[in-house]
């Protein structure tokens, strides 16, 4: 009876071991590390945040959230949610570092940009979870009101999401529903107006294409007649074209000759050009009778002006003559 009963207690410690062993390794117990506190101040909606919610270094666990309260500032009428945090340092190293410079400083940190965000954990239980990283850009908002005494704030920054959801809500979505909605009436109407415009559109194109075709034929029937008339008119040229080529060829000896006498008749009229230049030249003997031949004349025909003359006035002189 003795063995049954300490078989039974040994049973029910092993039993209380394994249940504060699956506590400490796989909870949030942290019994043999040391910790570090900090809170977050979250001035927006913490939805799916819940104690316990793990706290991340760019993905990596490095604590998680123990408590989640709510804080009202009656001067400013705004509403806080102040988030304390358990940090696990020895998660941690710091390179190149040994002994006691292996501590970690939060706040140094914190000076060099440390910045805490709200992330989903996952979208599709709705968790959230707390995510840590530097941002030198994002400025260091503190809230000492809230966070007194020796507990360390670690600034927030807008993550992902919630600079999307911001730029969501910045969207005119009431402009841009109206103008798909103005957008959507126009192309209503549109399709409406083509219903009603496309089949007698269709037709006229159906038509047009009717008579492209006639006419199309009509070109092709000429173009045939054209070209018969082409075939035609080039065999008559091609035969002209020989005939000429005969007759030349035939009248090749008499055009010879017909050229052999004009080219005898121009080079006598050179010679009787240059026969005339030479007796009308200044200095030529037939310039010098001619010309004396001519003074001969011109003096006959004075006296012969005189004679008149004198018988016009003395008609008498051709019966009795001139007396001496």
């Amino acid at each position: 009876m003795a063995n049954r009963e300490t078989i039974v207690g040994a049973f029910v410690v092993g039993g209380v071991a394994l249940g504060m062993g699956a506590l400490v390794f796989f909870g949030n117990f942290n019994l043999f590390s040391p910790t570090r506190e900090a809170t977050v101040v979250f001035q927006g909606s913490t939805s799916g945040l819940s104690i316990g919610a793990p706290v991340t270094f760019r993905g990596v666990r490095v604590g998680a959230v123990d408590a989640i309260s709510i804080t009202y500032d009656a001067r400013t009428h705004a509403a806080y949610i102040p988030v304390s945090v358990q940090l696990q340092p020895n998660n941690i190293s710091i390179a190149g570092a040994s002994g006691t410079h292996r501590s970690l400083s939060l706040q140094n940190m914190i000076d060099h940009g440390l910045r805490a965000s709200l992330n989903m954990q996952s979208f599709v239980t709705g968790q959230s979870e707390i995510d840590l990283d530097f941002d030198p850009s994002a400025p260091a908002v503190l809230h000492p009101d809230i966070v007194t005494g020796k507990d360390i704030e670690i600034p927030t920054r807008q993550s992902a999401i919630q600079k999307v959801q911001e730029t969501l809500t910045q969207l005119p979505l009431k402009e841009l529903a109206d103008n798909a909605q103005a957008a959507l009436a126009s192309i209503k109407q549109l399709s409406e107006r083509l219903d009603q415009d496309l089949p007698p559109l269709v037709d006229s194109i159906k038509e047009t294409s009717d008579h492209s075709r006639i006419a199309v034929d009509s070109a092709t029937h000429a173009i045939q007649s054209l070209e018969q008339r082409l075939d035609t008119t080039l065999t008559a040229i091609d035969r002209l074209a020989n005939t000429g080529t005969q007759q030349l060829d035939a009248r090749g000896a008499d055009l010879h000759q017909l050229l052999h006498s004009a080219n005898d008749t121009v080079i006598q009229a050179r010679d009787s050009l240059s026969a005339l230049h030479d007796m009308t030249s200044p200095r030529s003997a037939d310039r010098a009778n001619i010309d004396s031949t001519l003074r001969d004349l011109s003096a006959a025909a004075a006296a012969l002006r005189g004679f008149a003359s004198d018988v016009e006035r003395n008609p008498q002189l051709l019966l009795m003559g001139r007396r001496p």
